[in-house]
């Protein structure tokens, strides 16, 4: 048993995925054909070292997707793969997009015009250097709410990401002064990451009624590969309930650790992950040592 997952914002490199447009056709007609959806020039913006794009949310998440999807769609062509045949497939945050493509689910033009706006939104959600995000390595989320509940901290959960590993979201000036607090109660370490706003949270949540009306006119198609979400951690074949918790994700958060144990649960033994880097499989090895994990990203791997 099969299941594949798909990275989110923060695996982008510049020059991702050139080795599969460079040797494979199909991956300069996705690029094409995504380039022709978006109006996005996606060779410049990944391809080109000079441009600082790629790390500008409105860029990032449909370049991702794009090296995401290139890599998925040559991978099954030189393996003679059906996508069906996998049994589940889940993404972290903009991956899960990623999974509902690669599913058979979305059509991609859908997807990469809605991706094209969540990238736009997310960026223009909150004014710049107002709110932030850091990474809180040591301690699980449980214990992690505990302390932002005893000091009374106006910050949330972002993504729980392993059991030692969790993001925090919020204003930025309380993300600065929860430094001190989370190290004097134990975490190892706290990062402020590099992005442009509290993603998976409050701040968010204008946006994320905004995207929901993108969502709710999707056209979604009915087939056997059930989707885990990030909203609910939990496995699903409706996609009445794939698309509420889609319309749900952007200001909640990101379940990875507790989607990991469901797919753990429902017996799946075999990972593939497929985009750029390899963060989701060193993530999944502190979540479960059950799972035979393979990476993805790059034609040797496929070899």
């Amino acid at each position: 048993m099969t299941s594949i997952v798909f990275p989110g914002q923060g695996s982008q490199t510049s020059g991702m995925v050139k080795d599969f447009y460079d040797n494979f056709e199909i991956a300069r007609l996705i690029f094409e054909e995504i380039e022709d959806y978006t109006k996005i020039d996606l060779k410049k913006i990944i391809f080109d070292n000079s441009d600082t794009r790629l790390n500008l949310t409105q860029f990032t998440q449909i370049s991702i997707f794009t090296a995401s999807y290139t890599i998925f769609k040559v991978y099954c062509s030189e393996k003679n793969i059906d996508s069906e045949t996998i049994n589940v497939m889940m993404g972290h945050s903009l991956g899960e997009y990623t999974a509902l493509v690669c599913s058979n689910k979305i059509n991609l033009k859908d997807c990469s015009l809605i991706l094209k706006k969540r990238g736009e939104l997310m960026n223009k959600a909150v004014a710049p250097n107002k709110s932030g995000m850091a990474a809180l390595i040591g301690k699980d989320s449980n214990t992690i709410q505990n302390i932002i509940n005893n000091n009374n901290l106006d910050i949330e959960i972002a993504n729980d990401n392993s059991n030692i590993q969790i993001v925090i979201s919020g204003n930025i000036n309380e993300v600065k002064k929860s430094e001190k607090i989370f190290l004097e109660n134990g975490i190892k370490k706290f990062v402020i990451l590099n992005v442009s706003a509290a993603f998976h949270s409050k701040y968010m949540l204008k946006a994320q009624k905004e995207l929901s009306t993108e969502i709710e006119n999707l056209n979604f198609k009915e087939n056997n590969i059930k989707i885990i979400s990030n909203y609910d951690a939990n496995d699903h074949n409706a996609n009445s309930i794939i698309k509420k918790n889609l319309q749900n994700q952007m200001a909640n958060r990101v379940n990875w650790t507790q989607s990991i144990k469901r797919l753990e649960n429902i017996g799946e033994k075999k990972i593939i992950e497929i985009g750029p880097n390899k963060v989701l499989s060193g993530l999944i090895r502190r979540i479960s040592n059950n799972f035979d994990i393979t990476s993805i990203n790059s034609i040797s791997d496929i070899k």
